[in-house]
């Protein structure tokens, strides 16, 4: 019955070890292996992957309490598998061209395995090894492009935000142990009393948070270690690791600090502020792409909190629904990105004057998922700021709602100033015609459908809902 429990309730992480150490294998022993027959083999185990995700998932908890598995972690964890597949299906031509091929998803999947058990972690303890164990290989990850120097720059501005964050984050969890006696979650919440200690210790917890979302002012590594890390790094970065904590962040407040709500309430409202505008301010000045899909993350991360602030079920389903509408947005727009830069070098906004000229479907397929950024319908970003900004208006907090959609019509922009140079600005030294190979045009179908067909599948919606109730 234990083995069993074992491997029911570990099923997500089993499958991820299982390819790590695959990939481990061939490395020692497969040497004769070309990068194009590696990423056949991942792009096939990361499809098995994602479909073993949905099958035979079981609740419980393992390791004393440590890990728990529920169907809402369960459907996490698959939206996160289904964002890893397409950024490796969108990166192709990329992975082609490098020498440690095997490394790098050796890396990324020790990244992804840490970000399951994050996701699955009810003690502090196990939080940061797994908040670890995803965080080292991610670093090494962003000093991938090898003979680049701002690849090396990123990647040590990245394990020095980590690092800070992450000791800020350990402080915070020494303080709240000293004060409560215990790591469990939920234990933890019964014994919080709101004490002068225990809101210091929040504070320390919700800093060392702010710095994996980018939250103002906490923001500053961001559009650097975007810019330097190699594309898929960078969409990793933006659609991955800042779901899963978005997922944990929810899962910690409303289950470990449910009872100081009052508090983190005030402070995300002030964070969603002071975010939404620096995000959107600093986005208009970016003539870099991949710094400017940065400092967009940064103001959609400001609308998540809107949700989060909510302390409701409604608020938990709708930061979880536009992070899985965020997936499809962003990917879709890093895969334009990643494919550009790639294949020529560019990723400048005015390398992108007249590409409809030349690459109509690239840019339709950009043009669509920025829509989909800035919150315009009928594509699904605008359903799911919709639900973000009607949780956050059943707290009452109707000055806040206001402004978020001003700011809304600010961003709007800085996404049709890409826009209009895709398609307005004259194409005489447009980018000649791109071929894509079937992965990339896989991933590209798959961004496209989900924008364009996923906000009107109020199913979902609903399904998250169900999955959300009680945690509150």
């Amino acid at each position: 019955m234990i083995i069993s429990e074992l491997f029911s309730l570990l099923k997500h992480e089993w499958c991820l070890l299982t390819i790590l150490l695959l990939f481990l294998v061939i490395k020692i022993r497969a040497k004769e292996w070309s990068n194009e027959r590696l990423i056949q083999w991942m792009n096939a185990l990361l499809a098995v992957n994602f479909i073993l995700g949905w099958l035979m998932n079981s609740e419980g908890i393992l390791f004393d309490g440590m890990f728990r598995n529920t169907a809402l972690i369960a459907f996490e964890k698959n939206i996160l598998n289904f964002a890893l597949l397409i950024i490796h299906l969108q990166s192709a031509e990329w992975m082609r061209k490098h020498k440690h091929l095997p490394e790098f998803y050796m890396l990324m999947l020790s990244s992804m395995l840490g970000m399951f058990f994050l996701l699955s972690s009810a003690n502090w303890l196990m939080f940061y090894l797994a908040l670890e164990l995803s965080a080292i290989p991610l670093a090494a990850l962003c000093n991938f492009d090898l003979d680049k120097k701002v690849s090396g720059e990123a990647a040590m501005k990245m394990i020095l935000s980590s690092a800070f964050s992450s000791c800020i984050l350990l402080f915070g969890i020494s303080l709240i142990y000293g004060s409560t006696g215990t790591l469990d979650f939920v234990e933890m919440s019964g014994r919080l009393s709101g004490m002068s200690l225990e809101i210091l210790a929040f504070i320390f917890i919700f800093t060392g948070f702010a710095f994996k979302l980018s939250v103002a002012p906490f923001h500053f590594w961001t559009a650097d270690v975007y810019e330097g890390s190699p594309v898929p790094v960078t969409s990793y970065l933006s659609v991955i690791s800042k779901g899963t904590v978005v997922f944990v962040l929810s899962t910690v407040f409303y289950t470990v600090f449910g009872s100081m709500s009052g508090i983190w309430y005030d402070v995300l409202v002030i964070s969603t502020v002071i975010t939404m505008t620096i995000g959107n301010l600093f986005a208009l000045r970016q003539t870099n792409m991949k710094r400017f899909l940065a400092f967009s993350s940064i103001a959609q991360v400001s609308y998540i909190l809107i949700g989060v602030s909510a302390g409701t079920d409604q608020g938990m389903s709708s930061s979880i629904y536009f992070v899985l509408i965020y997936v499809f947005s962003n990917l879709g727009a890093f895969a334009v990105v990643s494919h550009i830069s790639a294949l020529t070098g560019k990723e400048n906004i005015a390398d992108y004057n007249g590409l409809y000229k030349t690459n109509p479907a690239l840019s339709w397929l950009l043009g669509i998922s920025l829509f989909s950024l800035a919150g315009i319908p009928p594509t699904a970003g605008f359903f799911g700021k919709l639900f973000l900004l009607g949780a956050g208006a059943g707290a009452g907090n109707w000055p806040l709602i206001i402004f978020a959609a001003l700011n809304m019509v600010v961003s709007l922009y800085y996404y049709l100033r890409v826009i209009r140079a895709v398609f307005m600005e004259p194409a005489d030294s447009a980018l000649p015609k791109l071929s894509y190979g079937l992965s990339v045009k896989v991933a590209m179908i798959f961004c496209l459908g989900g924008i364009l067909l996923l906000g009107f599948t109020t199913g979902l919606y609903e399904y998250i809902l169900s999955l959300s109730f009680g945690l509150k």
